[in-house]
């Protein structure tokens, strides 16, 4: 559905993002990682047509970025990091006016129906001016909904929400793509990543360092660290007869630390629950390939 070939961005004697190559399948959620700086929202805006290239190829939807731009933009919904809203609009009047130019079928229903999606019905009524940012920023994700596009470039879209919404549009993500939407997902909150994706691409100094599944990028083991009331012999003799467990041992505080070749964290909470379960941490493998491929996000 998107397939990037040697897609290069240089101002002047600065090269923003050198000759990346890479696809993204139907359907798929791929997170699209880098520290500041690094070229995503480059590479982002000019997927979504807002910004040229200096060399290279996209195709999105098998329609050429730069040979028809206006064909793309009917298939994509675009989420920058700043949402540009026009403040001195209602929630419901500037979705109503962004569902005409994005040629929506029927704007009025299209409205409506991304209304309710995204939980702005308490607020349609109000100027953006007047809102907070965390529904400022469902104002943004709506507005990149409201065509019902093939595919969604969302740029820090849990930007300024509470936990709880978070939640939702974590939630309302996985439902796109279960519909057969095509998502490129950028954030510096690497647990939503872990959350909602599959897959990752890394890029440092506008150049791809790593593109790959979780699994694959985390290696075969993962590890897991339990603390339980009671602990005992029998529960660490338990845990060790799990399916996927390579290991249990016991750490000087009394806290058992399991190795895995996958993630069974469900099954040793059930395990350890009768114990009483006090706490179950799972490693933090996604940061720490992070910050090794990236230099720790030093320059």
């Amino acid at each position: 559905m998107i397939q990037v070939e040697q897609l290069t961005k240089i101002y002047g004697a600065n090269t923003a993002i050198d000759h990346l190559d890479f696809t993204v399948a139907k359907g798929e959620i791929v997170g699209f990682l880098g520290v500041n700086g690094a070229g995503k929202s480059t590479t982002m805006r000019i997927l979504a047509g807002a910004l040229g290239a200096t060399s290279g190829r996209a195709l999105l939807g098998g329609v050429d970025v730069f040979e028809k731009p206006k064909a793309v933009k009917r298939l994509l919904g675009y989420l920058p990091e700043f949402p540009p809203l026009y403040t001195d609009m209602t929630v419901r009047g500037f979705l109503r006016f962004t569902a005409r130019i994005k040629g929506a079928q029927n704007p009025i229903e299209a409205t409506e129906r991304v209304i309710s999606r995204v939980a702005l019905d308490s607020v349609a009524h109000r100027l953006i001016d007047h809102l907070s940012k965390g529904y400022r920023q469902r104002v943004g994700i709506a507005q990149a909904l409201v065509h019902d596009p093939r595919i969604l470039i969302l740029d820090e879209p849990t930007s300024g929400l509470d936990p709880a919404q978070r939640v939702e549009i974590r939630n309302l993500v996985r439902e796109l793509a279960s519909g057969d939407v095509t998502i490129i997902l950028s954030t510096h909150v690497l647990s939503e990543i872990e959350a909602i994706c599959k897959r990752v691409i890394i890029i440092d100094r506008g150049r791809i360092v790593a593109q790959d599944t979780l699994a694959g990028l985390f290696g075969a083991g993962t590890s897991i660290r339990v603390k339980v009331a009671r602990p005992s012999d029998d529960l660490a003799t338990r845990i060790a007869g799990i399916p996927g467990v390579l290991k249990v041992e016991v750490s000087d505080g009394g806290d058992l630390v399991v190795g895995a070749e996958r993630d069974v964290r469900e099954a040793v909470a059930r395990a350890t629950v009768d114990a009483g379960l006090l706490e179950l941490t799972g490693n933090r493998a996604l940061e720490d390939v992070f910050l090794a491929l990236t230099g720790g996000g030093t320059r």
